[in-house]
């Protein structure tokens, strides 16, 4: 039997044909397999339809091309005698056509043959006006071909059925794009998570109901989600992976013990596939999985708005004296600012950092100590993400990205302390505008010279936090009494009242030159 030539729009299941009441259909021949599905529906009175036939087809018919009915049609359309006659000749008719009905089994056995050979779905028979019943040998030859045999009554066009299917097929198109949406949205939300690989292949699992797995270029699985699966289809699945990776293909699709199996090579040219195992696959499932290897092909690889030689030649650049401005055109960088980030749950990890500079669009990321550093051009908006605590500085020219850095870090410690998920740093002209930088600088370092860094900074922090110990801990990640024991170091080594507002003010302004 050939595969259907399908049409671009998903099958209806016979059932779902049956189960229509205005139509009034009854099957009564061939298999009741839920899992046969209709791709559109045929009329045709040819003896043999084989030629006109593209597979997956209702074919509907009167039965004008049964012989006996044929012959029925010649004699009374010649027919010219006296109404007497006419009746006789119809009795006459039907006492052939009852008679030979039995004889009618090679005809038939030959006609549904020849329909099964085209791959046709099933038949639909309409009793009238040709015949008023089902011929019995027609019957009996869907049933040994185990072609599915429907009786069409009187009342039901055949352009009603047509009409039926199609419907049913629009139906279930538009089920089809709602899922794939609703796919592509969830898959899209999982990506931009602070563990979007695991993310994805959950959530990929979920909606094609298997078994999802990210294969590494040693073909090890570095990640997997979903149900489990017997070990007679994942070991084929790896195989089928190896063959995209190593291969011009960049999918392949297979069956194992009952599962269906698709891999797919990550566009990154990095050796990752994904791995796909369901106990059923139709076309959604594909775009699905299409979708998520898109996802994960940005989460494996090198972000790529710019390139990895030109990277590579501003690092040597910096490594040998050059300035950041004179390095960032090289990187596509020029005024930018700088943004902090943390996850609120796990730890960050180099593709959880790497899915954050794509979401945030900038290839420039760095991950150090649990923080992510994202270098992004200032005319992008940067706006909350969902499971991250940002903190972004004021736009800041590359001779002041070191600065930027800074105000990154300490509106990053102040969104943490206040559970807020994104903290910018303030932009508006302030007080110490108004005085000479340089004197306001050796006012501050004079004023700050009993205290050390770590001081310099507690202190900074808990002025910040509004003289809070508890936000104060979380933002410095140390316990609440070493906030309270450096504080108070700060107080006697400053000689002074840290409970004053002036004080606290004057060391304020101390703190911001510094």
């Amino acid at each position: 039997m050939p595969e259907p030539a399908v049409p671009p729009t998903p099958p209806v299941p016979l059932t779902s044909l049956l189960a229509r009441e205005d139509l009034a259909l009854r099957q009564i021949a061939g298999p009741r397999d839920a899992g046969v599905t209709i791709h559109w529906a045929h009329t045709s009175e040819m003896a043999d339809p084989y030629p006109y036939l593209l597979g997956g087809e209702l074919l509907l018919t009167a039965g004008v091309h049964v012989p006996q009915a044929a012959g029925q049609d010649e004699s009374l359309t010649d027919h010219d005698g006296s109404l007497a006659a006419h009746d006789a000749s119809l009795t006459d008719s039907d006492e052939s056509l009852a008679d030979s009905d039995e004889g009618l089994g090679d005809y038939f056995d030959a006609y549904v043959s020849r329909i099964v050979e085209a791959g046709g779905a099933a038949l639909g028979f309409g009793v009238a006006p040709v015949h008023d019943t089902v011929p019995r040998a027609l019957v009996e030859a869907c049933e040994a071909h185990g072609l599915p045999l429907l009786e069409v009554p009187p009342q039901t066009t055949f352009s009603g059925v047509a009409r039926a299917v199609w419907q049913l097929m629009a139906q279930a198109r538009l089920a089809e794009l709602r899922r794939v949406t609703e796919a592509q949205q969830s898959l899209a939300a999982a990506a931009a998570r602070p563990d979007p690989v695991p993310a994805v292949l959950r959530q990929l699992a979920q909606r094609v109901g298997g078994r999802a797995v990210l294969y590494g270029p040693d073909g090890a699985r570095i990640a997997e989600a979903g149900r489990e699966q017997p070990e007679e289809a994942m070991a084929p699945l790896a195989e089928l992976a190896a063959v995209v990776t190593h291969r011009s293909t960049t999918t392949a699709t297979d069956t194992a013990a009952g599962v269906h199996l698709a891999a797919y090579a990550l566009g990154a040219g990095q050796g990752f596939a994904l791995g796909v195992a369901a106990p059923q696959r139709d076309p959604a499932d594909h775009t699905i999985a299409s979708v998520a290897a898109v996802l994960l092909t940005l989460l494996t690889g090198e972000h790529q708005s710019g390139t990895g030689a030109a990277r590579s030649s501003a690092l040597v650049r910096l490594l040998l004296g050059a300035t950041p401005e004179e390095v960032a055109p090289l990187v596509g960088a020029g005024r930018a600012v700088v943004v902090h980030a943390r996850p609120e749950a796990q730890s960050a990890d180099a593709m959880a950092a790497s899915a954050l500079g794509a979401a945030l669009g900038s290839p420039l990321v760095d991950l150090a100590d649990g923080t992510v550093r994202v270098l992004v051009a200032a005319d992008r908006e940067v706006d909350a993400h969902p499971g991250w605590t940002l903190g972004v500085s004021a736009p800041a020219a590359p001779a002041d990205w070191p600065a930027a850095d800074a105000q990154a870090a300490r509106a990053l410690a102040r969104a943490r302390a206040t559970r807020t998920p994104l903290i910018r740093h303030g932009a508006r002209p302030a007080l110490t505008d108004l005085f000479p930088p340089q004197e306001a600088a050796a006012h501050a370092r004079a004023l700050l010279a009993p205290l050390n860094p770590v001081l310099i900074e507690t202190l900074r922090t808990w002025l910040s936090l509004h003289g809070s110990w508890d936000r104060t801990a979380v933002a410095l990640s140390v316990h609440r009494n070493t906030v309270r024991q450096r504080v108070a170091r700060c107080s006697t080594l400053l000689n002074t009242d840290l409970d004053d507002a002036d004080v606290r003010m004057e060391l304020w302004f101390a703190l911001r030159q510094v």
